[in-house]
């Protein structure tokens, strides 16, 4: 009887071989389920930060409140990621909740009756402290503050200048020297004294409520616009209180703005030393009004260098400064409380 061939060698045929590749393909199975019904930390922190960044304005600071629904900081600014709202309903489901100083009452009455963890509160002023009441109800309260202040958690200008490549100079054709625009007209207030005093040597043409001439929005820049020079007096001096009576009444309009406010050093942190003039920079008020009422066409024209490489920008719509509490979140302490206010403002 011949003898039979030996079959081809083959691991399947070992019985330990065929069950630990079982058991692997098993094992692989239920990782590959695993991950596809419970997503990795990682990817819900990805998915999480992609949900937009929601700003809750518990109330507006304005007597008209804009339409804040859709995407209006990606619309309007190019802000992406960021949801204004002002509904009060969405508490819990806010990032942030602005509460801006002139809606504050007194007490906690209209505050929220409690915090999600994680929220932060912002604590919102374009007033100087000189302006500012009831600030020592609102300690151990706010997590940051926005305002005028460089220091703020949030920095919000007046307004700022902006490169701009045109390289030329627009200087309206002036028919006046002084121009002044008032409304809330003080004796007590520093610019009511220098006012006074600088009167006495140059003629001031003087508009606005204080001297029953009040200009209407349209009339404002052409009006100021006129005079060679105009008094950019702040009602009250603090650091970096630097207001549109600069950045729109002034420069805005192609007048040399003669300031009276916080120290020329200050200043030029925000604007060219050779665009303005400073009341300090005279040891009078006759020596300043001698300077204007003498100044040649050549040397006047100097202060307006500054258009050939920049442009003035307004902040005047909310909006788009709530919308940059978006662009500086990520970058803002976390944890932190305000311990005294009023102390910080007044500092």
């Amino acid at each position: 009887m011949p003898q039979s061939l030996p079959l081809p060698w083959s691991p399947w045929g070992l019985p330990g071989v065929k069950a630990l590749v079982t058991t692997g393909v098993f094992i692989t199975t239920l990782w590959n389920l695993k991950c596809f019904l419970n997503p990795s930390k990682g990817s819900r922190e990805d998915s999480k930060h992609r949900e937009p960044l929601m700003v809750l304005v518990w109330e507006w600071p304005s007597k008209q409140v804009p339409n804040v629904s859709g995407d209006v900081c990606h619309e309007l600014y190019g802000i992406a990621g960021c949801r204004l709202t002002m509904k009060k309903q969405l508490l819990h489901h806010a990032n942030v909740v602005v509460f801006p100083h002139n809606r504050l009452q007194p007490g906690r009455d209209r505050l929220p009756k409690e915090r999600p963890p994680g929220q932060n509160w912002v604590w919102v002023s374009l007033e100087s402290p000189s302006n500012t009441r009831a600030l020592a109800g609102w300690n151990q309260t706010f997590n940051w503050v926005m305002t005028y202040r460089q220091d703020s958690d949030i920095f919000i200008p007046y307004g700022k200048l902006v490169p701009n490549q045109s390289a030329t100079m627009n200087i309206p054709a002036k028919t006046n020297l002084v121009s002044w625009v008032v409304s809330n007209y003080r004796r007590t207030q520093k610019r009511a004294e220098v006012y006074k005093n600088l009167s006495r040597y140059l003629q001031v043409n003087v508009y606005g409520k204080a001297n029953n001439k009040p200009l209407c929005k349209e009339c404002l820049l052409p009006t100021t616009s006129k005079s060679k020079f105009y008094l950019a007096f702040e009602n009250s001096i603090h650091q970096d209180y630097i207001t549109e009576k600069l950045w729109r009444n002034s420069l805005l309009a192609g007048t040399v703005p003669v300031v009276l406010g916080p120290p020329r050093v200050n200043y030029e942190q925000f604007i060219p030393t050779d665009s303005f003039i400073h009341v300090d920079d005279f040891s009078s008020l006759e020596e300043l009004a001698t300077f204007l009422k003498t100044m040649n066409s050549s040397r006047y024209q100097q202060f307006f260098a500054w258009q050939r490489r920049f442009s003035v920008k307004l902040y005047t719509d909310w909006r788009e400064r709530f919308c940059t509490i978006c662009t500086a979140y990520p970058h803002l302490p976390r944890g932190h409380l305000y311990p005294d206010l009023q102390s910080w403002f007044n500092s």
